[in-house]
């Protein structure tokens, strides 16, 4: 058996490793050959000790022979290595070099193709030719820079586009709330919706007025084949308060119901929760009797635009499409609408008693008025004063019509142009005006529902320019029935009448005097207050200047030139305007 010999290994008694002493001491028998030998502490990163691996022999290196050996091709032999090399003192020993150098393209499918697509593709832009490493640095933080700059015009941009919300305007209150006036209640509109009651069908007590009939010509019109809306000044028309209207006054004296009211203030009573502008409603208490009455110059006889969009209008009074001057033009539409979509040949429908509002020899609108009475509790009545417009003769049964105007100020605020839109997609202009008028829409509709008409007829007016606001055209007239149109604009009746039940047993709850209802201007809820008996009795209402008074526009003619040149004058007028 051969022996394993081991050499003498020295003692170290002052620390790791050989001691000094023995390196010199140390035979050349019992050192292995080729072996370096290299000083280290605990605290070091130890390399390689061998490496098997290599290629012992190395033609190249000078000196060599072919076949033969040099003798620092050895596995020990770590002197081209970098293993036991000592860092510096600030270098980081886990620091590794990266290769920057030029890679071979060839196959590879990661390959860029320089194509126009690819140049302009912002996902393709890593992958451009190589740069030296502090360029491609400042490169990226000028990309990274125009992509933040991008995004931050972007933002802007869109932020000024999309519509502001409706909280950020501030809106008047409809009548001035005096120091005196005692807040009694208030309601808010999240109350109003778990509201319901049914109400028996009503009766007809009495019909006054006289209708003609309605033009079927205007539900052919198109934006093509449009008619421009004429003016009625010669036809009065009656906006008269429920305690100021003499039938209602005779009916109360024969004892024929506990509550009065107009189709108007009930509606408006009805699609409380739906309304965004202040109203008011004036509440008498007489006897055993309630009364709803509104003021001289409310705004329940204007017509709100644009009340629920969430675009808001100008608050200048003076602007053409402010709130005040559109809710104005929008009730001469209304008026002049009502009477131009007639038959007007001098055959009229008359009923029991004339116009109570006319005097003899008037000449007054087309309309009829048909107080009716429901039921609210076992011997509680309620009368209301309601409007029909028209009547029509279909299936050899005789309707009765009401004919509401929808208007076009700018396409801009509604972002939908009635003359492009209104052949194609009709539906979709209804429902933006769902959107922007969802409380007028409603009241109309309650209103045709309360008159019980047969068709409620909504015509779309629009402007003949976007700033002129005296010329109008009939775009489209569209047939509703009450009730499917109802159910269309989730209008539930019997929410309706339970609005108008707990408002009614509230108030009569209240002593005799007079109260008024205010819608708040800023909160969706509405406050009762106490007034003293003579309130509102001399309020200065700021009438809009009569039409003769206002900037006439000259008269058109068939082939429309006067027309266009009014229309200039007006916007010419307004640029002087906004210059100065």
């Amino acid at each position: 058996m051969v022996g394993f010999e081991v050499g003498a290994v020295p003692f170290n008694p002052d620390g790791w490793g050989p001691p000094d002493s023995t390196t010199a001491t140390l035979s050349s028998s019992n050192h292995p050959s080729n072996v370096p030998f290299a000083p280290f502490s605990r605290s070091e990163k130890l390399g390689r000790i061998a490496d098997w691996t290599r290629n012992f022999s190395n033609p190249g290196r000078p000196g060599s022979k072919q076949g033969g050996h040099h003798p620092s091709d050895s596995a020990f032999d770590f002197s081209g290595d970098d293993s036991f090399a000592t860092f510096g003192a600030d270098e980081d020993p886990s620091f590794l070099l990266v290769d920057t150098s030029a890679k071979s393209h060839h196959h590879n499918p990661n390959r860029p193709k320089f194509n126009p697509r690819w140049r302009f593709n912002p996902h393709n832009q890593r992958s451009q030719l190589p740069q030296r490493r502090d360029e491609e640095v400042e490169a990226r933080k000028r990309d990274a820079e125009k992509e933040r700059s991008r995004r931050d015009r972007l933002y802007h941009q869109n932020r000024s586009q999309m519509p502001q919300r409706r909280e950020s305007s501030v809106f008047k209150s409809s009548v001035d709330i005096q120091p005196e006036w005692n807040m009694l209640d208030q309601i808010p509109f999240s109350t109003f919706s778990k509201l319901s009651f049914s109400v028996p069908e009503p009766e007809d007590l009495l019909i006054c007025g006289g209708l003609e009939f309605y033009d079927r010509s205007y539900d052919r019109i198109s934006p093509k084949n449009c008619r421009p809306l004429e003016r009625f000044k010669s036809r009065n028309f009656f906006k008269v308060t429920t305690t100021d209207d003499p039938v209602i006054r005779r009916l109360a004296n024969e004892d024929k119901a506990t509550v009065f009211a107009t189709d108007s203030i009930l509606s408006t009573l009805m699609c409380a929760s739906r309304s965004v502008y202040s109203w008011d409603i004036v509440v008498q208490r007489v006897g055993n009797k309630l009364f709803f009455d509104k003021r001289d110059g409310s705004q329940l006889d204007l017509l709100a635009v644009h009340e629920t969009s969430q675009e808001p209008l100008p608050d200048v009074k003076d602007d053409i499409n402010s709130i005040h001057s559109l809710s104005v033009e929008a009730a001469y539409i209304n008026q002049n609408f009502s009477q131009q979509a007639l038959v007007r040949d001098g055959n009229k429908v008359a009923f029991e008693e004339p116009n109570p509002f006319a005097n003899e020899g008037e000449e007054v609108a087309s309309v009829a008025y048909r107080y009716r009475r429901w039921k609210l509790d076992g011997d509680m009545y309620l009368v209301s004063r309601c409007e029909v417009h028209s009547v029509l003769d279909m299936n050899n049964q005789r309707s009765f019509l009401t004919l509401n105007a929808l208007n076009e100020f700018d396409p801009k605020y509604s972002g939908v142009d009635w003359r492009q839109k209104l052949e194609t997609q009709r539906g979709a202009v209804l429902a933006t005006e769902l959107k922007n008028n969802a409380n007028k829409l409603a009241k109309w509709t309650a209103q045709a529902l309360l008159s019980g008409a047969d068709m409620m007829k909504l015509g779309y007016v629009s402007r003949v320019h976007p700033r002129d606001h005296f010329n109008h055209v009939i775009l489209a007239v569209v047939g509703y029935k009450p009730k499917d149109f109802a159910t269309q604009i989730n209008l539930n009746t019997s929410n309706m009448w339970g609005i108008v039940k707990s408002i009614v047993d509230l108030c009569m709850k209240l002593d005799e005097g007079k109260y008024v209802l205010v819608k708040d201007p800023s909160k969706p809820q509405v406050r009762i207050y106490d007034v003293p008996q003579d309130a509102f009795d001399n309020d200065y209402v700021e009438e809009p200047l009569p039409e003769e008074e206002q900037v006439q526009p000259l008269a058109e003619e068939a082939n429309g030139v006067e027309a266009n040149a009014a229309t200039d004058e007006v916007e010419e007028k307004e640029i002087k305007n906004d210059a100065s």
